[in-house]
């Protein structure tokens, strides 16, 4: 996949290629990471200052450190790559996708940590795309579990953690949310478009050279997916892709 051939500077820092399978998995950390909301108000109403469309950005770029932390351990990782690329899509435009379902039953494995932690990661974006497409009001929440997940399996961890707090100071200045100061109990039914919105790159999160401008973004976006194989993915919708 032309896109992702390259591993992130950042994701070379914190060790995360090739690195033992060393991090604790068990039932209690499964379901923390399952139900993170009780004991992490911090991070999410931090998560809750930044749009629709970062938000979307964000899950691809934490579900990359997923994508290169398992790489070479399971070969599930080639779906990984699938939903990426769907997320980016779903950026520019989420009529291009189709919903990145993987197991309809919801049947967590019981052992393993590879294929658990793949599993958590494929359930959080499914349920963050889902919001999305809906046009949810709570669709950051569903961020929380994801950036405690990669944190958790990251070797490195303060690396992931200046990355993300720098990426997060960047995205709540450039992509803040439209309806920060609503009662989200009284318009919990109603629906957010979100597609007035900036879009976001990968190179926003991965580039440190980049330069965030709409022109910037629009181009490098379009680049990202002018480069991919339709063909091969299931979750890009063939009869509206990007032109």
């Amino acid at each position: 996949m032309k896109n992702l051939n390259n591993v992130p500077k950042v994701i070379l820092e914190s060790k995360s290629i090739g690195h033992a399978i060393d991090f604790k998995w068990n039932k209690k950390k499964i379901n923390e990471l399952l139900d993170p909301f009780e004991e992490n108000e911090d991070l999410e109403n931090l998560l809750t200052q930044i749009n629709h469309k970062a938000s979307v950005g964000l899950a691809a770029a934490l579900l990359e450190w997923i994508y290169w932390r398992f790489t070479g351990y399971t070969k599930d990782t080639n779906d990984t790559q699938k939903r990426i690329e769907a997320l980016w899509c779903s950026v520019d435009n989420p009529e291009q996708t189709n919903p990145l379902l993987f197991d309809i039953d919801f049947e967590i494995p019981a052992s393993g940590c590879v294929n658990g932690a793949l599993w958590i990661a494929h359930m959080n974006v499914r349920m963050i795309d889902t919001l999305y497409k809906k046009g949810s009001y709570h669709l950051q929440n569903e961020l929380i579990g994801l950036v405690l997940l990669v944190r958790h399996v990251t070797p490195k961890k303060k690396v992931f953690d200046h990355w993300f707090n720098r990426i997060m100071i960047e995205l709540i200045c450039l992509y803040p949310c439209e309806y920060q100061n609503l009662d989200l109990n009284e318009i919990d039914e109603e629906i957010y478009d979100s597609s007035n919105e900036p879009v976001i790159c990968r190179d926003f999160f991965f580039d440190s050279e980049f330069k965030a401008t709409t022109e910037a973004s629009k181009n490098a976006i379009h680049s990202f997916i002018d480069n991919l194989n339709y063909q091969a993915n299931q979750f890009l919708n063939l009869s509206r892709v990007h032109s």
